[in-house]
């Protein structure tokens, strides 16, 4: 059982800090890798929580791989964010303030391939033509294409 369902047997749905690492994929066309979220039907960012006794970049890799199939060769610590953007409300109430360990992989390997239940469709996108994002992966996304996070 992971360390989040634990805490959630003792909080319920109350807020808890929850601390993660998500992760940015561009093709060699620069376009962004997305998952569509079985949970709320919104395309996010592939990423997730940290668990005890893992390094956030452990988490990175491990994150990725459960998501996509895919190996990081390198990362590259972009960010840490947190703050009133990052508070996310689930469907099924449980609501977390996150800090996120933004991170952009340099060099991967393998095939695009949903190894879990949280991911319906992975797909690279151009960053001018995104579809409907969750709100987190909004935050990270507007503020990429500002200039505020720099890869």
């Amino acid at each position: 059982m992971s360390y989040i369902s634990e805490i959630r047997k003792k909080v319920g749905h109350d807020p808890i800090i929850y601390a993660g690492a998500t992760v940015l994929v561009f093709n060699e066309k620069g376009e962004l890798l997305l998952n569509l979220r079985s949970d709320t039907g919104d395309w996010g960012i592939p990423g997730g929580g940290k668990e005890l006794g893992e390094t956030l970049e452990e988490c990175a890799v491990r994150e990725l791989k459960e998501e996509t199939d895919l190996d990081a060769d390198a990362l590259e610590l972009v960010a840490v964010l947190s703050g009133d953007a990052y508070h996310y409300s689930y469907p099924n109430g449980d609501e977390v303030d996150t800090i996120i360990a933004l991170y952009r992989v340099r060099n991967y390997s393998g095939r695009l391939n949903i190894n879990d239940g949280e991911s319906t469709e992975l797909r690279f996108f151009p960053l001018d033509c995104l579809p409907k994002l969750e709100s987190r992966a909004k935050a990270i996304i507007d503020r990429l294409i500002s200039g505020e996070i720099k890869l």
